[in-house]
């Protein structure tokens, strides 16, 4: 099967090709079934109200039934939202996930009495508890946890409280998912083969690839022109996701909300800060690749619209999706066949739903729960950059998968800070893997060109993204209002420092805020920039057969949340709390620039 240019409806397409969530449940029947048990659950805990921390046992009892609670609530949850994500137009879809997201907020206020009567344990008694009780032991770093943050924990009775407005906090981007992905209608153009193309969120990338420079413009234009027409809701929607933001750190007693956010995973401001102060240093290796796109592509003028388009000319991949599969598996074979073998089941297994259907959920992602397969979403096409996406989720899927399996349930998953690790080195290496096997200089140009790429929507554009999220989230802070006109104007200044002087930074641009749907996740984007960095220098170690590489890596995988995440990479073998991987990956980054011009002039 193959890409169609038409976006089709879901029941269109084939079975093979979307993922099978029979695996989380069966039907929705059973879905009710265990929405009802869970509410009868959720009572239970409530019985301990005042006695959580009487005794070892009793603390034993607590935290092994609200693990319980947190697992089926994860099931719950997550299916109510994939299933939605097929369409999003779907209201019986829409009703279970606000079901869903209703009791996830009225369980969270059951459960919000454990915390704070954990934290008012004295002295040494926890450790004494744990000393008492063997059981205990495996939840000594879940604990350790909870004690760390004492001092962003509020009481019982205003924990309460916040765990009720939960549901409130989400509208900003539950509202903007349901404009940007299900109300929002973008125009018709022609592609270069004088064919109509209904702009997409699927659709947009390939067109902005297009070797037709007027299908690139009228695609980008159509584009912004449409977001710019609802600029002032989007423009509400972020500024009160950034506002709850705000309020969550403020109430928690943090500094701001970076520091707030970061501190879910024990890592500091300074990491943040880095990283966007090493790639400032890095920027003339980005302005010197820009202008080598401009020199190549022969413009005059270089346009925003130019930018995904490849600077080498002759070179057709278009890679279906059953071809791309089989590249990806060719690729990650230095990862040794353990691993291998569950990447081919999982691309048997319907772990993963391939193509764009209408009304569903934009861009690609891994997910599922303990419980589950790690589900893959996708959004297919027969480009280079679409087989990429399917190495790099398979990468999140593999990690959820290797954690789960040698994991408790309550270390099954990882943090944020390392979640791109994974995903991105899969990327490295099927790179590498296609670059060694490519004699042709024209293909090897097109190669380097996507890697180049990859670095700049990496590592420069969501380090940009993260400087944007930084200043909004500042202005809010010291009582500046964000208006879409505001928004817009942060933006295109960033962009005219991240790509300099040889592009023109066109006006439609500073709409591109509008469409992102990570600056509705609190300070994410940025690990997107870090783990590129640290996968990068694991990817490395493995390409490189240094001693223990693999195993340390796979070790990496295994560990899920069982130690922090700063720890768990440096047992991997990279310091995240330097500037080393971040000054190596565009260190990198300077050098493919320079072996591509060297290639483009011979």
């Amino acid at each position: 099967m193959s890409e169609n240019k038409t976006v089709k409806e879901r029941k269109e397409l084939n079975d093979n090709y979307k993922w099978d969530l029979s695996g989380l449940y069966i039907n929705d029947e059973s879905w009710e079934d265990d929405f009802k048990k869970l509410k009868e659950l959720s009572n239970e805990i409530t019985e301990f109200k005042g006695k959580v921390v009487e005794n070892s046992n009793t603390l034993l009892e607590v935290i092994e039934l609200k693990l319980k609670i947190d697992r089926k609530l994860e099931n719950i949850y997550t299916y109510a939202k994939m299933k939605l994500d097929e369409d999003t137009r779907e209201d019986k879809y829409q009703s279970l996930n606000d079901r869903a997201t209703s009791l996830m907020v009225e369980i969270n206020g059951k459960l919000s009495f454990i915390t704070p009567e954990i934290l008012s344990l004295q002295g040494d008694k926890l450790k004494e508890y744990i000393k008492e009780n063997d059981q205990l032991k495996t939840y000594e770093h879940f604990l350790n946890e909870i004690i760390r943050k004492k001092d962003h924990v509020l009481s019982p009775k205003e924990e309460a409280i916040i765990a009720k407005i939960g549901d409130v906090s989400g509208v900003p981007q539950k509202t903007f998912s349901m404009l940007n992905n299900a109300d929002i209608k973008f125009p018709t153009i022609k592609d270069e083969d004088g064919n109509d193309v209904e702009i997409s969120h699927g659709t947009f990338i390939p067109l902005m690839e297009s070797k037709d420079r007027k299908v690139r413009e009228s695609a980008f234009k159509g584009l912004y022109n449409t977001y710019d027409k609802f600029k002032n809701t989007f423009a509400s929607t972020l500024s009160g996701d950034v506002k709850k933001n705000i309020f969550y750190s403020k109430v928690r007693n943090y500094n701001s909300a970076l520091e707030a956010s970061l501190d879910q995973n024990n890592v500091s401001t300074e990491v943040y800060n880095n990283l966007i102060d090493g790639v400032h240093d890095n920027l003339p290796s980005m302005h010197k690749y820009v202008k080598l796109r401009k020199e190549v592509l022969g413009l005059n003028e270089l346009h925003m619209y130019d930018l995904y388009t490849s600077i080498v000319k002759d070179v057709d991949m278009k890679i279906p999706y059953d071809e791309g599969k089989d590249m990806v598996v060719e690729g990650l074979k230095p990862l040794g066949s353990d691993y291998l073998n569950v990447v081919k089941k999982g691309l048997e297994s319907r772990w993963i739903d391939v193509y764009e259907n209408k009304g569903k959920r934009s861009g690609a992602y891994s997910w599922g729960t303990y419980d589950s397969e790690p589900y893959i979403l996708l959004n297919y096409k027969d480009t280079l950059d679409n087989v990429f996406t399917l190495a790099h989720e398979l990468g999140h899927s593999m990690h959820s998968y290797y954690s789960k399996k040698n994991q408790p349930y309550v270390y099954g998953g990882y943090s944020i800070f390392v979640a791109e690790v994974a995903s991105t080195a899969n990327e490295a290496l099927l790179m590498d893997h296609m670059l060694k096997n490519t004699q042709d200089k024209q293909k090897k140009l097109y190669l380097l060109n996507h890697y180049l790429e990859q670095f700049r929507g990496t590592v420069y554009r969501q380090t940009m993204f993260a400087e944007f999220e930084k200043i909004i989230h500042e202005r809010v802070e010291k009582g500046e209002s964000l208006t879409a006109d505001r928004l817009s104007e942060i933006y295109k200044d960033l962009n005219k420092k991240y790509y300099g002087e040889d592009i023109v930074i066109d006006d439609e641009i500073a709409m591109e805020w509008a469409r992102i749907p990570h600056f509705y996740y609190n300070f994410y984007v940025f690990q997107y920039a870090t783990g590129f960095s640290a996968a990068v220098a694991l990817s490395q170690k493995i390409l490189n057969g240094e001693e223990n590489a693999i195993e340390k890596y796979l070790g990496f995988l295994k560990s899920g949340s069982s130690d922090y995440p700063i720890n768990v990479l440096k047992k991997a073998g990279v310091d995240m709390t330097s500037k080393e991987p971040v000054n190596n990956a565009l260190k990198l980054f300077g050098d493919l620039v320079d072996e591509m011009e060297k290639l483009i002039k011979e």
